[in-house]
């Protein structure tokens, strides 16, 4: 069996500041892209087969600065929808929403154009992104053996997580996710696990 890597993208100016990033295209900062570029030498190792892509610059800047083969866009990649949340910090939510916890509440509406999504939502985009994926990660569907790399965004790929570890979307709240780092998701026993989360270095 090949492996999953999920990689999160570099730093932003909103990911340093803590505001919520979904449909907003934002570069990465110097910081973020010496991110991306330390993660060449973890990669650099593996017999990669494939790799998807987030749409957002943020995203594509770092499979380019990690050294990573073009990768094919998938706009089921997409971070949340964070609607009316959009470049609002945690904080500032509470303030007006006490108790207020993403993977269980989802969020506010927005705009008819980022309408917002719940965590079920996400969870249906990451269920359809496992379902192109998981058979190119099982050499005897045929094709090249290697690795699969999703290339995204935080809250995003803990739902995927969560969904491929066989676990509700709200779970994704169990993992944080740094920038510019790596998660294999691997299997041990047949089954879907945790192999390293949080990676610079494998």
């Amino acid at each position: 069996m090949s492996e999953l890597l999920l990689i999160r993208h570099g730093e932003t100016e909103w990911s340093r500041n803590g505001r919520h990033t979904g449909r907003t295209d934002l570069p990465l900062t110097a910081d973020g892209e010496e991110q991306a570029r330390a993660l060449r030498p973890l990669l650099s190792g593996r017999k990669i087969a494939e790799v998807y892509s987030s749409p957002m610059q943020r995203a594509l800047r770092t499979a380019e600065l990690a050294g990573l083969p073009t990768p094919q866009i998938d706009p089921d990649l997409r971070e949340w929808d964070y609607g009316g949340y959009e470049g609002v910090t945690t904080a500032e939510i509470h303030r007006a929403r006490p108790g207020w916890y993403l993977f269980r509440d989802g969020v506010a509406p927005g705009t008819a154009g980022h309408p917002g999504e719940s965590p079920e939502e996400v969870g249906a985009r990451a269920d359809r992104v496992l379902a192109r994926v998981t058979p190119r990660l099982d050499a005897r569907e045929g094709g090249e053996a290697g690795d699969v790399v999703l290339v995204a965004h935080a809250h995003f790929l803990r739902v995927l997580t969560a969904r491929r570890l066989g676990l509700p979307p709200s779970a994704g709240g169990l993992f944080t996710f740094e920038t510019g780092t790596v998660g294999v998701l691997g299997i041990e026993h047949e089954r879907p696990a945790v192999v390293a989360w949080n990676a610079r270095s494998l």
